[in-house]
C-alpha cells in the first residue's frame, strides 16, 4: 500500500511564504510524475505544479515565478515552496503521484494525499 502523507500547509499573510512537503511512501519501485493540486471552495480541483523524475516541471500560469516545486527522488519525496501568497491562493492543496511502479515491469498506478489547508488571509 503507498501513502502520501503531506506538510507544511498553514495560516499565512498576504505576500507571506509557506513550504509543502508530500513523501510516498510504501513498496516503490519508481514514481515518474509528482505533483500539487488545489481545491478551493465551490472550485474544480486544478493543477499547481508538477515535476517529473528527470525534474522536468509545469506551472499554472496563476503560479509561475511565485511557486517553485522540487523533488527528491531518493526519498520519494516533492516540495513545493509557495512565496508572494495572495488571498486567491486559499485552497486545499493535495499531493499527486503518478506513474507509480511497485515492480520493475508492473503496473501503474495513481495515489492522492489527503489534503492541507493552506489559507492566506490578513
Amino acid at each position: 500500500q503507498v501513502q502520501l502523507v503531506e506538510s507544511g500547509g498553514g495560516l499565512v499573510q498576504p505576500g507571506g511564504s509557506l513550504r509543502l512537503s508530500c513523501a510516498a511512501s510504501g513498496s516503490i519501485f519508481s514514481i515518474n510524475r509528482m505533483g500539487w493540486y488545489r481545491q478551493a471552495p465551490g472550485k474544480q480541483r486544478e493543477l499547481v505544479a508538477a515535476i517529473t523524475s528527470s525534474g522536468s516541471t509545469n506551472y499554472a500560469d496563476s503560479v509561475k515565478g511565485r511557486f517553485t516545486i522540487s523533488r527528491d527522488n531518493a526519498k520519494n519525496t516533492v516540495y513545493l515552496q509557495m512565496n508572494s501568497l495572495e488571498p486567491e491562493d486559499t485552497a486545499v492543496f493535495y499531493c499527486n503521484a503518478g506513474g507509480v511502479k511497485l515492480a520493475r515491469y508492473g503496473y501503474e498506478y495513481m495515489y492522492w494525499g489527503q489534503g492541507t489547508q493552506v489559507t492566506v488571509s490578513s
